[in-house]
């Protein structure tokens, strides 16, 4: 059997599939393939292991309808037309669980680091602007007791409010289409309607899928509605985002500051204002990029295509076949 994988993938992966007497062909181009080389590629192989951010859509899946699974080094499946994959029987599995940590650990960095300005006052010494010392000049803001509001209380959610909660006692109010009342017992949380998320937090930590519904949910209305004090933090996905409407909200003084590992689109030009503004702070969408969690998703990625190629349930599987 043989499998096309879309990146260089973590050797964890890698080994448990060679060791199952799988080949595993590897892209090693620092560039991306295009549709047409994805589509060619892959009707030579009999799996996808897909770590890159092609898009697959009904054309490449009626194209290689032949796959026997696309196992995605990933979360997120808003890239893949699952309707379309579910149509022509071909499984798609993700690798939930695993990365939540690292995702909500940059959440926290990101909340901290605008905070406390931490990117802007790294620029003004490679500037040579650590000079003369004022009192009030460049000040940030304390976390300590603050309320933490997040949309989409999942697993990367309830793991960014336990560190919020640990570190620095701050109130948990939250926003879901259901209760989670694990976080609710655990952390005190407090489920709360959208308008009342956007009216109360101090700081608003994004983690919910990307969704036809939730695509540019945070546009200029709702920017309005939340603290001019608020910080807005992102780690799902860059679509969930109006940019234009946040880089007004925050010129204008509408929220105080955004920390962003997620933009749109990606990557993010380097002229983009919110790059140089003191209470922003933008990472290129690193939240599970550590060693441990990218080899934990990629024999994750590596047993769901094990399954596939023996008969066995597929582990994470997100169409329903």
């Amino acid at each position: 059997m043989k499998i096309f994988a879309t990146r260089v993938i973590p050797p964890d992966g890698l080994e448990l599939l060679q060791r199952a007497g799988l080949t595993v062909t590897q892209w090693t181009e620092k560039r991306g393939l295009s549709a047409a080389e994805l589509i060619a590629h892959c009707q030579q192989y009999d799996a996808l292991l897909l770590a890159s951010d092609n898009h697959i859509d009904r054309a490449f899946l009626e194209q290689c309808r032949h796959l026997k699974i696309i196992a995605l080094l990933s979360v997120g499946y808003d890239k893949v037309d699952v309707a379309a994959a579910n149509d022509l029987r071909i499984p798609v599995t993700n690798t939930p669980g695993v990365l939540s940590a690292a995702t909500a650990d940059t959440a926290f960095l990101l909340m901290l680091s605008v905070a406390r300005k931490a990117f802007f006052h790294y620029k003004r010494i490679l500037r040579g602007d650590w000079n003369f010392s004022e009192p009030t000049a460049n000040l940030g803001i304390d976390l300590e007791g603050k309320t933490l509001g997040i949309w989409g209380l999942g697993n990367i959610g309830h793991v960014m409010a336990k560190r919020c909660v640990s570190a620095f006692g701050m109130k948990v109010i939250y926003h879901n289409r259901g209760r989670n009342e694990a976080a609710e017992k655990e952390l005190g949380a407090v489920r709360v309607s959208f308008e009342a998320l956007l009216a109360q937090s101090d700081v608003l930590s994004v983690h919910t899928a990307l969704t036809p519904e939730t695509t540019g949910m945070f546009n200029k209305a709702v920017f309005s509605q939340m603290k001019p004090s608020a910080i807005f933090i992102n780690t799902a996905r860059g679509a969930i985002h109006n940019e234009g409407d946040l880089i007004a909200a925050l010129q204008q003084g509408v929220i105080w500051g955004a920390g962003l590992d997620v933009t749109n689109p990606e990557p993010m030009q380097p002229d983009n204002p919110l790059l140089d503004m003191p209470t922003v702070a933008v990472l290129p969408h690193i939240g599970s990029a550590t060693v441990e969690t990218r080899n934990a998703m990629s024999v994750m990625a590596a047993k769901n295509i094990l399954a596939a190629f023996n008969g066995t349930p597929l582990p994470n599987q997100v169409t329903s076949l």
